[in-house]
């Protein structure tokens, strides 16, 4: 398995569009559901509670190579998705793309 993790920094007042547009069945997971070999995406809360709330995004793959091929097909999508949601969020950091061990 391959997956991305991004933390989210959101202000309170657009909490709920993004949990639309990041959520299990919203507009980034309909998208990545169109690749070969995407295996979902979740949405994790921070428990704090803040001025800004954190989550964490992790978008499962087979492997890298569906990730990619998906990325090659569908990138204007992926663009025009990112830049319709950017207004949404205070921060966003990629932490990192990583591997399964297998046993």
């Amino acid at each position: 398995m391959y997956a991305l993790v991004w933390e989210f920094r959101v202000s309170g007042e657009r909490d709920a569009a993004f949990r639309r547009a990041y959520g299990p069945d919203g507009d980034w997971a309909r998208l990545f559901r169109q690749g070969a070999g995407c295996l979902g995406s979740d949405l994790l809360v921070g428990e704090d509670e803040g001025e800004q709330r954190r989550y964490l995004t992790i978008d499962r793959w087979a492997s890298r190579a569906d990730y990619d091929a998906f990325h090659s097909t569908w990138q204007a999508e992926y663009r025009a998705l990112d830049q319709a949601c950017e207004s949404l969020t205070e921060q966003e950091t990629f932490i990192g793309a990583f591997t399964s061990i297998a046993s």
